[in-house]
This record gives C-alpha cells, sequence and structure tokens, in this order.
C-alpha cells in the first residue's frame, strides 16, 4: 500500500509520467518497479476511489460553470466535460468522449445535479460558453425532469455586452480550471484507451477535490475529511482515500442487494 501510495504521490500530486515516476522511485526510495506496474497501480487506484469521489456530499452552491476541453486517446482527439461549483470550486461532474455531441454533456450535466439533494430549480444559475450542446442540454432536462435552470452562455473574450459583464469571472473560474488540468494531461502524452482516459481524469478529480491546496480555501484542500487530516504525509492519504472507495463500493453492494 505504501508503494500505491508514493506511486500516487509522484503521478498525481508532483504531474511526473509513468516512466519518471518509476525512475524516482529507484533512485529515491530503492524501489524498483517498471512503468507498466506505475500505470496498473494508477487505473486500479482510480477505478476504487471514483465512486467515493462521486458520490461525496459536497454541499454545493447554486451556480454552476461548464467547460469542454480536448485530450488524445490513441492519438484521436477527444473532449472532457468538467462543471463545476463556481462559488466552492469543487468538480462535480465530469465527461470523456470521442465527439462534441449533446449526449456526453447531457451526462456530466446530470452527475453535477445528482449531488443536490434537493434539485434548486430556478434558483440554479449554470454558465458555460456559447457552445450549441448547452441549450439543447437544458431543454433535455426541462422536458425529461422537470428540472428547469437559468442557463448563461457567455460569448467571445471581451465584455462587449451586460452578461459577459456579470458573469464573465464565473467562465474564468472553469477556464483556470482546464488549464490547471492540461498541466498534469501533458505528462500523459495521451491516454491508450477510452476507459484509461476516464480513470485517468477521474483519479485527478479526487487530487483536486481532496488532496490538493488550493489558495481559496487557505491552501487547504477543498473539501477536508477529518480522516485525511490524520495522515501525516501524502503516500497515506492516497491509502485513506483508496480505503473510503473501498468502503463506498461495499455499501453501494449491500443497497443494491437490499
Amino acid at each position: 500500500p505504501h508503494i500505491m501510495g508514493l506511486c500516487l504521490t509522484y503521478h498525481g500530486n508532483l504531474k511526473l509520467s509513468t516512466r519518471q515516476t518509476a525512475h524516482a522511485l529507484a533512485e529515491i526510495h530503492g524501489i524498483k518497479i517498471s512503468h507498466t506496474m506505475v500505470a496498473s497501480y494508477a487505473l486500479t487506484a482510480a477505478a476504487v476511489i471514483k465512486p467515493f469521489v462521486d458520490t461525496f456530499d459536497y454541499k454545493p452552491s447554486n451556480i454552476l460553470s461548464a467547460d469542454e476541453t480536448y485530450i488524445k486517446v490513441k492519438g484521436i482527439r477527444h473532449y472532457v466535460w468538467i462543471v463545476m461549483d463556481a462559488c466552492k470550486k469543487s468538480i462535480l461532474g465530469y465527461q470523456v468522449s470521442d465527439t462534441r455531441a449533446v449526449g456526453p454533456c447531457i451526462l456530466a450535466m446530470r452527475m453535477a445535479f445528482d449531488k443536490f439533494k434537493i434539485f434548486p430549480n430556478k434558483m440554479l444559475k449554470f454558465i458555460a460558453d456559447g457552445y450549441s450542446a448547452y441549450p439543447l442540454a437544458r431543454q433535455q432536462f426541462e422536458l425529461e425532469e422537470d428540472k428547469i435552470f437559468d442557463l448563461t452562455q457567455v460569448i467571445g473574450l471581451t465584455n462587449d455586452d451586460a452578461v459577459s459583464k456579470e458573469y464573465r469571472w464565473v467562465k474564468q473560474v472553469v477556464e483556470r480550471l482546464n488549464r490547471t488540468f492540461k498541466s498534469s494531461y501533458r505528462v500523459t502524452c495521451g491516454y491508450g484507451s477510452e476507459d484509461g482516459a476516464l480513470y485517468g481524469v477521474s483519479l485527478w478529480v479526487a487530487y483536486y477535490n481532496f488532496l490538493r491546496p488550493h489558495p481559496y480555501n487557505y491552501w487547504r484542500p477543498l473539501n477536508e475529511i477529518d480522516q485525511l487530516k490524520q495522515a501525516d504525509n501524502m503516500p497515506a492519504k492516497w491509502q485513506i482515500l483508496i480505503s473510503l472507495g473501498q468502503k463506498t463500493i461495499l455499501r453501494m453492494q449491500e443497497n443494491q442487494c437490499s
């Protein structure tokens, strides 16, 4: 478990590639494992942690922001859709897709909306860019799920209208998030499969939401958990996240059986 925690710390926190992580483990800790084993550790940890991250009670605010960015999977362009809490900064919904169609947009939005115990409807402000998928997704939610919310699209790069002046800051929040994601994504040189891309993004979301120090929160993680506070180093915190993910999976299985 400690070796897995070291791999996740070097690979996830310090943005080292799998080869650089394997090299650091050998040179610093005297641990000799292959870069493919580092990738396996990361994929396994992501699969276990993802249910905990996706079902955590984030207590979101009523201002959400969404954006999409591109990645490469086997050299082919794919897209990552991200929906975040513009006030509390947590990532609430995300999706990896091979198209920029409305379907994955709806899935990312639904993942974010599921974080609300009671959906706020018209009190919810959803800020996005001018892409056409967002109005179509809103129409789908209104017709099929009776979820009515305020969609505002901020178009362009300059504040030439009243809407841009009022909501530009929300759009800039998610754009900064995209740049933060891209800085960690570049070390991968692209993903080898769609499943690998999804779990790679989910592992980064776990780090961003629960482990990364944020200036917004006085250089503390966005979501502070008592169990993580008890750990005095990052490998131990990754082990605790894995343990919380295992408990979440067991609880979900028990609920399905009952």
